[in-house]
């Protein structure tokens, strides 16, 4: 006799009447791989047309949550559209700027500042931090306190040197003093660098030491004045009341430019940086004023930790650093480049190494200035006190250098053989002489009223080489060195070569004699 037995039913037999077949769940890798396969296929579509595609459940915001990190590595441009995404081809390839792009920015930097929106947003931010208005008299004797000891802490030197933003009112008082200044000169390198074709149309950017968002806050007003661009900016910061100031001050400017996407801070320590929390493939890794500041780190380690970050670069892509223009920390920039260079990065400007040599100077005190910005509307108001000078931080002057992995180079020109100039480094074996040189001019007018004075280098000096012109005997043929920018580079023939016993340093002086020309690259 035998039993029978009833079949195993499963779900698979049976149709119950008003059920949904249930997905299996799906991982992130497997919805990025859906959207290579999409991309690759069609040159446009919609987000929620993933669904097909893929194999498991997920919702829309899983699918946008999932590919948005690996959007700009796919050339893919991500679009809002009524509750969906259109997903389209990015354009390859650099900026190449507009008449209408090179009007807006040039208009901007004959006036530079803080734009009213931002300005409102960060009065907001100190109205929100302290309970009272941003004008409260209250607020702005705290703000002046604030300025005023950082200031202080700013000037010391060694161990007793300390910039912290561990209080509220730090980070308050950087945004009413040192940010608008940091804000404008961030946005000239930047445009400089869109003008020279170093900018990609879709850019993915690490700011190193974000503070409240001075580098994304920039990146963001100068991409409201250019075309279809876009970037995606990541930043590291390690104080949480730069953080909290960050995610209640960026976003909202940022929401005003939906081509700029940025993410939350990553909260780390620099000098403790875990390099698999940085994204790779970067456009554009920038340190703005913060290697100065770090403790607890030598120039070794450093040149140590730009050098890891390096690694998350694109073959193309550059670094930033820029640093006070004061003396200590301008020679202290110029030390790190040095040593990056040496470590095998190469240095794309504001030095150009004309005689094809390396250079090690003792003391390179070498920084660019730029037209004053305008005031904010809260430093004009701190400024309605006894002492007003303290509290006006409107002088533009930086010290930088653009870095990269590859050997191009701003200036390409180098001295040819057997051409008739003198290297900087011989110049004591011409004292009391004329002489014809080749140089980069390597500084604003540190002149008085009498005398215009230029730092000059060509890449071999021992010690500092300046150009002086005493303004009687300014001519047509030598006023040109009046005129051209920091970084270019110049022949200046028949100059008289005078050593200075006071600073050891050389100056070349420019006589009515002189001839000053712009090299032919």
């Amino acid at each position: 006799m035998t039993t029978r037995k009833d079949p195993i039913i499963t779900d698979k037999d049976v149709d119950l009447p008003g059920a949904v077949p249930i997905k299996p769940s799906i991982t992130d890798k497997e919805i990025v791989s859906a959207l290579k396969y999409v991309s690759r296929m069609r040159p446009e579509f919609m987000l929620s047309e993933m669904r097909n595609y893929i194999k498991g459940e997920a919702s829309l915001q899983d699918i946008y949550r999932a590919v948005h990190p690996s959007l700009l590595d796919l050339g893919l441009d991500i679009i809002p559209v009524e509750g969906d995404f259109r997903i389209v081809r990015a354009p390859k390839g650099n900026i190449e700027l507009t008449g209408p792009e090179k009007e807006k920015n040039e208009m901007f930097f004959q006036s530079p500042g803080v734009s009213r929106k931002l300005e409102r947003i960060v009065e907001q931010y100190i109205e929100k931090k302290t309970g009272k208005s941003w004008d409260d008299p209250v607020t702005l004797e705290r703000l002046r306190d604030a300025v005023v000891s950082q200031k202080a802490g700013y000037w010391k030197e060694g161990k007793s040197r300390k910039i912290t933003y561990e209080k509220g009112y730090d980070v308050l008082g950087y945004l009413a003093y040192q940010f608008p200044v940091y804000f404008v000169q961030f946005q000239h390198i930047l445009y400089s660098m869109a003008k020279e074709g170093l900018l990609k149309t879709r850019m993915k950017i690490l700011d190193v030491g974000a503070g409240p968002g001075t580098v994304p806050l920039a990146i963001t007003d100068l991409y409201n004045r250019l075309d279809d661009h876009r970037a995606t900016v990541y930043s590291v910061e390690m104080f949480e009341e730069n953080i909290e100031a960050y995610r209640f001050i960026v976003p909202q400017y940022a929401a005003t430019k939906s081509r700029i996407a940025v993410e939350d801070p990553i909260r780390a320590d620099i000098g403790k940086l875990d390099m698999d929390l940085i994204p790779g493939n970067l456009d554009l890794i920038v340190f703005s004023n913060i290697l100065n500041e770090v403790r607890g780190m030598t120039p070794e380690q450093k040149a140590d930790l730009v050098k890891k970050l390096s690694g998350k670069l694109a073959k193309d892509g550059n670094i930033i650093i820029i640093e006070p223009a004061d003396k200590v920390n301008s020679i202290g920039a110029r030390n790190l480049i040095i040593a990056l260079k040496k470590m095998g990065l190469g240095i794309y400007s504001p030095c150009s190494f004309i005689w094809g040599s390396g250079c090690n100077p003792a003391e390179c005190w070498s920084f660019e200035r730029q037209k004053d910005i305008e005031p904010t509307r809260l430093m004009r108001k701190m400024a309605e006190c006894d002492e007003p000078y303290r509290y006006f931080n409107t002088d533009l002057k930086y010290t930088y250098a653009i870095l990269r992995k590859d050997k191009l180079t701003k200036v390409k020109y180098r001295v040819p053989p057997k051409a008739k100039f003198a290297k900087l480094s011989k110049l004591e074996m011409h004292t009391g002489k004329r002489i014809n040189v080749v140089c980069s001019l390597m500084s604003a007018d540190l002149g008085d009223d009498k005398y215009s004075l230029y730092k000059i280098c060509d890449g071999t000096c021992q010690k500092q080489v300046y150009a002086v012109i005493p303004l009687h005997s300014l001519t047509t043929e030598n006023k040109l060195i009046r005129e051209t920018p920091y970084g270019s580079v110049l022949t200046l023939e028949n100059v008289l070569v005078k050593y200075n016993e006071a600073t050891d340093s050389y100056n070349l002086l420019v006589g009515k004699g002189t001839t000053v020309e712009a090299v032919e690259e």
